[in-house]
């Protein structure tokens, strides 16, 4: 759990970061912004710039899994996700060129496992924010197929200039209804000779 601290200061740095990029220069620039001695960037963020993007993303699936707690108790597993899904994208709609900023360098040959886990942990998020309590390989299934939805919607919304990111909705409907309703998915799959906790 990110405490208030880090977050003020990733909240500095993302806005700094839209236009300098995730570099320590736009640490210290952030640390600067906060009153805090620039000095302390590499204290804050030893690993550099895959650390501070990680912890850009995680701390906002924080905030959607916190701004979903109780919403829509009533309606179906589906509805609950595509809830989630939106909230997580409109968490990120103020800073969305240092998000382009950081999937510009994630996209970047050599960091495609630094990607994957940033989405899985997003994929993870969304589902504990729908309330998903699966404990059989319907788990890794639904967040294998979640984490595909939200990797090609995440680059749509990048480009999409639509008033309140109505393409991207619209995109992200698309996607859902591909895959069909999440609650049926564990009965479309295979019996495996293996356990999920294996």
């Amino acid at each position: 759990m990110i405490n208030d601290e880090m977050a003020a200061l990733i909240d500095a740095l993302a806005q700094n970061a839209a236009f300098d990029g995730w570099t320590m220069q736009t640490l210290r620039m952030a640390l600067a912004g906060l009153g805090r001695n620039p000095e302390e960037a590499a204290l804050a963020f030893p690993g550099g710039r895959p650390e501070m993007i990680a912890a850009y993303f995680e701390l906002g699936d924080e905030r959607m899994i916190a701004a979903q707690r109780g919403h829509m108790a009533d309606s179906g597993l589906t509805k609950r996700v595509r809830a989630a899904v939106v909230a997580r994208l409109e968490l990120m709609n103020g800073e969305k060129e240092a998000v382009r900023r950081a999937m510009a360098w994630l996209v970047l040959p050599g960091n495609a496992p630094r990607l994957a886990k940033i989405i899985a942990c997003m994929a993870d998020a969304v589902w504990f924010a729908a309330g998903d309590v699966s404990a059989d390989m319907s788990w890794y299934s639904k967040r294998a197929i979640l984490s595909a939805v939200l990797g090609a919607t995440l680059f749509y919304w990048l480009s999409d200039s639509s008033m309140d990111s109505e393409k991207t909705l619209a995109f992200l409907d698309r996607r859902l209804a591909g895959v069909g309703r999440f609650g049926k998915l564990k009965a479309k799959l295979p019996r495996l000779p293996f356990s999920a906790h294996a």
